[in-house]
């Protein structure tokens, strides 16, 4: 199960639910997908085909919401 959080212009964020338990957030393009820690600071974890620059603009749109990442991340895993 993938429960979307939020979708963002191009980027579907999301969650796996059988998986580590250490908190973050995977982001889904046409073009490719990353993982990124959410605490105890955001950052990128592993990447697939995805510049530079559009990991940039993720990250930015990641600690914008990390608040709201979090409060999902809790009520889906708690």
């Amino acid at each position: 199960m993938s429960p979307t959080i939020f979708a963002y212009k191009r980027y579907r964020f999301f969650f796996n639910s059988r998986e580590e338990k250490r908190k973050h957030v995977h982001v889904e393009t046409v073009d490719g997908t990353a993982k990124f820690w959410i605490e105890p600071i955001v950052s990128l974890a592993d990447y697939y085909n995805l510049s530079t620059k559009e990991l940039k603009i993720i990250l930015k749109i990641i600690e914008e919401k990390q608040n709201e990442i979090i409060y999902a991340w809790n009520k889906h895993f708690n």
